[in-house]
């Protein structure tokens, strides 16, 4: 159910617009706060309504190759934003469907055509005066620890068992410290940039893993107070 073309660039919907060119969301004239990434997918379940969009065309389209191991994370993020702008219950949806472990579906009425959304750019890399601070180890809210592997390889392998909600593979991969598991506010130092700056090379300054260097996510760190 391909919407049709408009030349304002507006996709209707249920109350809602998407402006596509000024990147924002409307609800009966009010603006809906909505970040980059999570406007991103909307605007391309909305292109292809009615349809599925796979998990893998989200990722291509939306999140660069060298992010991979934030992709699933990052996706049920933007997914879970959307749903709370949309006011849109995943269990009873009215416009964004779950293909478990395919995809999505925008289920709604479109009017409007969205043209093909443009991959995202590579994330910037990390500010020069990061290497050599000493930060916090900063988890989800309400966690207490934050799980870091130690290499490019552990990266690769914490993202695959994640995907496949394997518990019984990460406890493996901790018990073989090839991940640790470092608690929140925990002092790291960061060493070196890695994969253009969306990860931190860090080395433990206190707890358990004293000494010891690991990969953490941008996102995982915030400056000490």
């Amino acid at each position: 159910m391909t919407p049709n073309v408009t030349p304002s660039g507006i996709l209707q919907f249920g109350s809602y617009e998407l402006h596509l060119r000024a990147g924002e969301l409307f609800k009966g004239g009010a603006k809906i706060r909505l970040q980059q990434q999570p406007f991103q997918v909307l605007a391309i379940l909305l292109e292809q309504a009615g349809e599925v969009v796979t998990r893998e065309e989200l990722q291509k389209r939306v999140w660069p190759a060298d992010t991979f191991v934030d992709f699933d994370h990052g996706l049920n993020t933007a997914i879970k934003k959307l749903r709370q702008a949309l006011n849109d219950d995943s269990g009873n949806p009215r416009y964004i469907e779950t293909l478990p472990r395919r995809g999505y579906r925008f289920i709604a009425p479109v009017q409007g055509s969205a043209p093909a959304v443009a991959p995202a750019a590579a994330p910037p890399e990390a500010k020069s005066e990061l290497v050599g601070r000493v930060v916090m180890m900063h988890g989800e809210p309400g966690a207490n620890y934050v799980l870091v592997p130690v290499d490019e390889e552990g990266m690769k392998e914490l993202d695959r068992l994640r995907a496949a909600n394997d518990d019984l593979g990460i406890s493996l991969m901790a018990a073989e410290k090839r991940v640790l598991v470092v608690a929140v506010g925990t002092d790291v130092r960061v060493l070196e940039s890695r994969r253009g700056g969306s990860h931190l090379e860090v080395r433990i300054l206190d707890g358990e893993h004293i000494g010891l260097t690991a990969i953490a996510p941008r996102g995982r760190l915030k400056a000490k107070p």
